[in-house]
């Protein structure tokens, strides 16, 4: 048999054995990409929420949150209907703006923001972009009842509805992308991203926290802290989108902010779980090509879900270009610690975010033999406790003859490993 996986725009094709690998793909029966007139009527008939039409009025002023070019979410056909929408219900596209939800991301490029949004919508609206280093760009909402300081793109504030855009997939601490994480860690400050993803470990006993993990949402202290924040917001309307392999919406969620996220994260659990009777030695994953592996920080997820799959001791091979380098110019400074305990005791005497990634794929590095095909050099891929490799022949021939799996969607597959 053949497959292809992806690998930045481009892809390996790799012959293998039925009989050695076995695949962990999504095998739902989902239909294809939807058209125009299904997204638009989906905003007539929302989840807990009035249509769009009842949500705004001709007076209001309205900021749509769009994901950044790290998140495949069908943007530029959901938001170019979205303003349609809203200017045939009399919103003047002067009171219109978009903002990017980068986070601690880098700002999103003139042709990033293009085929993010389309021509057509960039020429007409404001587009701002978030800086979560910039105080003279932030407003405090308050406090959460936990103690943590909400911290936001004062843009927020100064306009009367807030429309949330984004994509559904896993997250390997958060549970999921898309909802709250528009507001944070999106447009929140890097004191209140850190405040929340801090969060994720547990400083008493090491290692992660109770109820922090992939596919969870309750009881996970990083999503609930996340949505607390983003209720001081209030958004006045969610629209999650899934995407099919090819990036193109084939279903959307809207509605209110909160129940519309929890449906689109229900259904994509149901969707994209794959069972498996054992864990095997070798793992072979895609990122799903751009933009999940846009950069490492990214292209890390994958990574976390092939771990699941994989005997410890055994062989995880990670396709990931990483065009974008690391993610982060300082990252490797935190592989300076001799392991994973070491760089843990760092991070309780001084967080940092990317730190926290760093912990967690030095943890996988230890635990599994990690070969990288990457465009990344061959020093910084050895710095990070990884085997720099050029191609998928190379790091079979590595790994030994143990079966393995086959993961073409990285991160959007979740393997679930029967137990009796």
């Amino acid at each position: 048999m053949n497959t292809d996986l992806a690998y930045g725009r481009t892809s390996f094709k790799f012959n293998y054995e039925q009989d050695r690998f076995a695949v962990i793909n999504n095998n739902s029966n989902l239909a294809g990409p939807l058209s125009d007139f299904e997204i638009g009527a989906s905003f007539d008939d929302p989840i807990a929420s009035p249509p769009l039409d009842e949500v705004v009025d001709s007076d209001d002023s309205v900021l749509i949150v769009v994901s950044d070019a790290t998140r495949a979410t069908a943007s530029a056909q959901v938001v170019n209907l979205l303003v349609r929408r809203l200017v045939q219900s009399g919103v003047s596209p002067a009171n219109i703006a978009i903002i990017f939800a980068t986070g601690i991301h880098r700002h999103v490029s003139e042709k990033e923001k293009s085929e993010l949004l389309t021509p057509f919508i960039l020429q007409r609206l404001r587009i701002l972009q978030h800086d979560a280093y910039d105080r003279t760009k932030l407003a405090t909402l308050g406090k959460t009842n936990s103690g943590v300081t909400a911290e936001v793109n004062g843009a927020l504030k100064e306009f009367s509805r807030v429309i949330l855009t984004g994509g559904i997939t896993f997250h390997y601490f958060a549970g999921f992308t898309g909802g709250r994480k528009s507001i944070c860690p999106g447009l929140a400050s890097a004191k209140t991203i850190e405040a929340t993803h801090m969060l994720a470990l547990d400083f008493e006993t090491g290692g992660r926290r109770a109820g922090v993990r992939t596919g969870q949402l309750d009881g996970n202290p990083v999503h609930e802290e996340c949505e607390r924040i983003a209720s001081l917001v209030a958004p006045a309307f969610g629209i999650n989108t899934i995407v099919d392999e090819q990036k193109r919406a084939v279903k959307v969620f809207c509605g209110d902010w909160r129940l519309a996220h929890r449906a689109a994260c229900e259904y994509y659990l149901d969707q994209c779980s794959v069972p498996v009777s054992a864990k095997r030695d070798i793992v072979l994953v895609s990122c799903g090509g751009f933009p999940h592996d846009i950069n490492l920080i990214q292209a890390h997820k994958a990574l976390d879900m092939a771990a699941l799959a994989c005997n410890d001791g055994g062989t995880i091979i990670l396709l990931a270009e990483c065009s974008d380098g690391l993610g982060r110019p300082d990252f490797l400074k935190w592989f300076e610690a001799n392991d994973s305990r070491a760089l843990e005791a760092r991070l309780v005497n001084g967080y940092e975010v990317n730190g926290q990634t760093a912990w967690a794929l030095l943890t996988k590095a230890e635990r599994y033999r990690v070969c990288l095909v990457s465009e990344l050099p061959n020093d910084d891929v050895k710095r990070m406790r990884m085997v720099p490799v050029r191609s998928i022949t190379e790091a079979l021939e590595a790994a030994g003859s143990g079966n393995g799996f086959i993961m073409p969607r990285g991160a959007a597959v979740l393997p679930r490993v029967q137990t009796t």
